[in-house]
């Protein structure tokens, strides 16, 4: 049986109520278990939680089953990339030296079964969203991110859930731009890339685009689709448990 690359973004992790969350919890790790049998490697292209912050000593301790899920991913020598989106771009260095997960702040490319191949979330490709481009450099800005780590945990964590919950509500109801990511991919393929994957617009799709393919892979709390490359071609599926 050949090795398979798995892709996933956007289950937005802590987002739910109770009962939806665990559901959502539940198919995440059934997906998780599933791979551990054949996977190459796994990338996260981000938002896989609604909300991540580290403070120096604190972590959001909601996610500890999904680090411990991971963790026995790590374990058996998967490799595990993990791309920032905009909901967990404050990604510390918990999760490489506890979690074993190699974290990727900017976009990113790997190679694998002859294919070159390009990761991105996919925040601020759409032309429209010069306002987001600008306020993307403000908050990734480090005296900004030490000014937040004053707040108290307790109160900064649900603060910026809240925030983050907002942002999600406004990304929905966006025009999805799909010409936009598409262009996107016509140009790395230009540029030598036999794949661009991303997620973030939560609109999962697949097209050939001649010497090359986007896909994007959805979302992970609804329709539970997730990309994969086998035998050095690319796949679009929905995990149900």
């Amino acid at each position: 049986m050949g090795k398979v690359v798995y892709f996933l973004s956007d289950a937005h992790l802590g987002a739910e109520r109770k009962e939806k969350e665990r559901l959502k919890r539940a198919e995440l790790f059934s997906f998780l278990e599933k791979i551990k049998k054949d996977a190459e490697a796994l990338y996260i292209l981000g938002d896989l939680f609604e909300f991540w912050f580290e403070y120096k000593n604190t972590i959001p301790k909601e996610h500890f089953d999904v680090l411990v899920k991971l963790k026995e991913i790590t374990d058996l020598n998967i490799k595990v990339g993990y791309v920032t989106g905009n909901h967990d771009f404050w990604l510390g260095d918990f999760l490489e030296e506890k979690i074993g997960i190699e974290i990727f702040k900017e976009p990113t490319s790997v190679f694998h079964q002859g294919k070159r191949i390009f990761l991105i979330h996919g925040d601020g490709l759409a032309k429209k969203d010069t306002g987001y481009r600008f306020l993307k450099k403000i908050l990734r800005n480090r005296t900004c991110i030490n000014l937040y780590r004053l707040i108290p945990p307790d109160l900064g964590i649900p603060f910026a859930k809240k925030v983050a919950s907002l942002s999600r509500s406004h990304t929905s109801k966006k025009d999805k731009a799909l010409d936009d990511y598409i262009d996107f991919t016509k140009s790395k393929i230009q540029d030598g890339y036999d794949a661009v994957v991303m997620g973030h617009i939560h609109y999962p799709m697949i097209r050939n685009l001649g010497r090359g393919t986007y896909l994007n892979t959805g979302e992970f709390f609804e329709k539970f689709s997730y990309g994969r490359l086998k035998e050095g071609k690319f796949y679009l599926e929905e995990h149900r448990d």
